[in-house]
Parts: structure tokens; C-alpha cells; sequence
């Protein structure tokens, strides 16, 4: 028991780390990047197949599935500048597609179907099963706070204002001197990162990827812990992510419940249980658990007071 709440901790934290990138494009820019699957792919391969086949250590497999990441984010981005709403998501998702299908095929560089297997972690093999989820649930918690504080700076800084700019109003902010589409290119950038640093802890950790892991389903879990929380809200990413997590273990034990229910039933039931729980929290709280929280700017009088006032 004491294993399985330590690994729905990690994968906890590997649903923040996704739904803190999901929050840089969508809640700070407006962006919508259904595509996010595809990001936690790349990251995932590339990291897996560095480690195995060029033995490089698994610190530079981490950031080069990172980097790699960043570099797909910044090709879409170009390809997506100038595209909006609904177009912009089937674009984004259609690259998530491709990557799927691509590691479904090419089966000299990822094994196909069947998987990639063997991906080493840290220490596994050499400390005891129990030490290697402690481990892992210390680095991945790091690798939170990390991200965490970085995506704090950057929601207050001057870029993460514009971006905020871009969502409010884009012509706007391109009318005050603001280079709109590098500033989407970065975002997509750095939300990629993000991204592909989640999926390649996630291969290091479970030691198996294969491209049915990287369905739709991820994407739509993530974007529902950022509505649940609370778009712009960086914590409610967080709280957002974690609570999705915790309803799609704790549905596990509905099985044992659903008498007379097969296994298939009982997954369509889990999926119920989540989407009626997203519509009560979007009813009640329709800006997330956590909402954004917009700093107000003090409005001085500078004129010098009159004499004798």
C-alpha cells in the first residue's frame, strides 16, 4: 500500500509538471495547444532512447528530451502563428497524432507497438524497490518546485505580462510595439520544455513507453486538472493536477463495488464520475478551485498639492 500512494505521488507530480506547461500557453497566453501528448512523447523517446543506445547519463537524457521538446514547441509554433481557435487546437492535435503514429511505425528507432522496455532509472537494480519510489518521488517533487518557481517569475515578470496582454487583447498588444508571434513562439517553447521534461521522468520511472500511453486521454486529463484549478493560477495547476490524479485512482475501487458491471462498464463509469465532477466544479466555481488573481496597479495623483492644503 505504502508503494502504490508513493508511485500515485510521482504520477501526481508528473500531471504538475504537465499541467503548469499546459498553463504557460493556454492560461498566461490564451493559446490553446491540444498537442501537449505528443510534447510529453518527444521528451519521453528522446530520453529513453539516449540513455539505452548512446548510455549517456540519465541527467543529460532529462534535458535533452527537454530540449528537444522546446525545439517541436518552437516548429508548431511557426506553423501555428497566425491560426486561432479551433483551427489552432486541431492543428496542435494532429501533431500529437503524428508523433503517436510515427513512433507506432517506425519500429527500427522505437520498437513499434511493442514498446520501449529496460529504460534505466536512477539506482534501480542497486537500492531495494521501496528506496527507488522514495527516490524518485524526491526528484520528481524537486523537479515541481523547480518548475514551480520558474513559472512564478515568469507569470510576474514583463514577458509574462505581455503574454498576459496577448490573452486579454492580441491586436492590442501588437499596437503598443509588441512582437505578438515571438512571444507565442517562446511560450510554446518553454511550455514544450515542460513538457518533454515530464515524459522523459515518466520513461526513467516506469521503464516502459510505448505510443499507446500517448493517447488523447492524457491531454483531456490535463486540461481538465488546469479548468479544475484554475487557468493563470500556477498553484491551481497544482491543486488541479494532484485532484485529477486522486479521482482517477480512487475510482479504482469502484470494480470491487459495481456489482454485475464488467471491466469496460466500470471504465466508462470512472469517466462519468470525472466528467460530472468537472461540471459541478465549473458550475459552482467557473474561473477553478484556485482563480487567477490579477495585480492591481495603484493609481497616483502626482500633481504637487496646492499651498495651504
Amino acid at each position: 500500500m505504502e508503494n502504490y500512494l508513493i508511485a500515485t505521488a510521482v504520477f501526481g507530480c508528473i500531471y504538475a509538471l504537465l499541467t503548469l506547461g499546459l498553463n504557460v500557453v493556454w492560461g498566461m497566453a490564451g493559446i490553446i495547444n491540444l498537442g501537449l501528448a505528443g510534447f510529453f512523447a518527444v521528451g519521453a523517446y528522446v530520453s529513453a532512447l539516449l540513455t539505452l543506445k548512446l548510455h549517456v547519463p540519465i541527467a543529460v537524457g532529462l534535458v535533452a528530451g527537454a530540449i528537444v521538446a522546446a525545439a517541436s514547441g518552437t516548429v508548431v509554433a511557426l506553423i501555428t502563428a497566425r491560426l486561432r481557435g479551433d483551427y489552432l487546437a486541431i492543428v496542435t492535435l494532429g501533431f500529437s497524432e503524428a508523433v503517436r503514429i510515427i513512433a507506432s511505425n517506425e519500429i527500427w528507432l522505437t520498437n513499434g507497438t511493442d514498446g520501449i522496455s529496460g529504460i534505466p532509472g536512477p539506482y534501480r537494480g542497486q537500492i531495494t524497490p521501496e528506496l527507488f519510489n522514495l527516490l524518485f518521488l524526491g526528484i520528481v517533487v524537486v523537479a515541481v518546485a523547480v518548475v514551480m518557481c520558474l513559472a512564478e517569475r515568469l507569470r510576474a515578470s514583463p514577458f509574462g505580462r505581455v503574454l498576459h496582454a496577448i490573452r486579454d487583447d492580441e491586436q492590442v498588444t501588437a499596437v503598443a510595439g509588441k512582437h505578438v508571434i515571438a512571444f507565442k513562439v517562446k511560450a510554446f517553447a518553454v511550455s514544450a520544455a515542460t513538457m518533454g521534461l515530464a515524459g522523459a521522468l515518466y520513461g526513467h520511472y516506469t521503464s516502459y513507453i510505448a505510443p499507446d500511453i500517448y493517447s488523447p486521454l492524457i491531454t483531456i486529463n490535463i486540461v481538465l486538472a488546469l479548468v479544475a484549478g484554475g487557468r493563470g493560477n500556477n498553484y491551481g495547476s497544482l491543486v488541479g493536477a494532484f485532484l485529477v490524479v486522486f479521482v482517477l485512482e480512487a475510482t479504482r475501487f469502484l470494480a470491487p463495488l459495481a456489482k454485475g458491471l464488467s471491466h469496460v462498464q466500470v471504465a466508462a463509469l470512472r469517466e462519468l464520475i470525472i466528467s460530472v465532477g468537472l461540471i459541478v466544479i465549473l458550475r459552482y466555481r467557473p474561473t477553478g478551485l484556485l482563480a487567477e488573481r490579477r495585480p492591481r496597479i495603484r493609481l497616483t495623483d502626482d500633481k504637487p498639492a496646492a499651498a495651504g492644503s
